[in-house]
């Protein structure tokens, strides 16, 4: 879907501890060539291997339905992963510009 939303066995996550640029909606096309990035990323991240799907807080879905879940391997998360690559920001609970 994009850098921090996937769907696996057919239902739709919600990487809940990041936040990425739009490419469905970008404002600018610096936000759509990072969110392409971060996409192409978590992509390679999740064919990486074996990981886990952790709740994070009390929420378990987001306002569209989405399930709301911290991606993890070895302990670390991949949306930590992406911030540290510059793909994503860790998750404040509210969407800051990309642009």
């Amino acid at each position: 879907m994009d850098g921090d939303t996937f769907w696996l066995d057919g239902v739709k996550i919600r990487i809940a501890d990041i936040d990425t640029p739009e490419i469905s909606e970008p404002r600018c096309d610096y936000e759509y060539q990072l969110g392409m990035r971060a996409t192409h990323r978590l992509v390679e991240l999740l064919n990486g291997g074996p990981f886990e799907l952790r709740t994070i807080g009390s929420r378990d879905e987001d306002q569209y339905g989405r399930k709301l879940r911290v991606v993890t391997r070895g302990g670390r998360s991949l949306g930590d992963q992406l911030v540290s690559e510059g793909l994503a920001r860790t998750w404040t609970g509210r969407r800051e510009p990309w642009c």
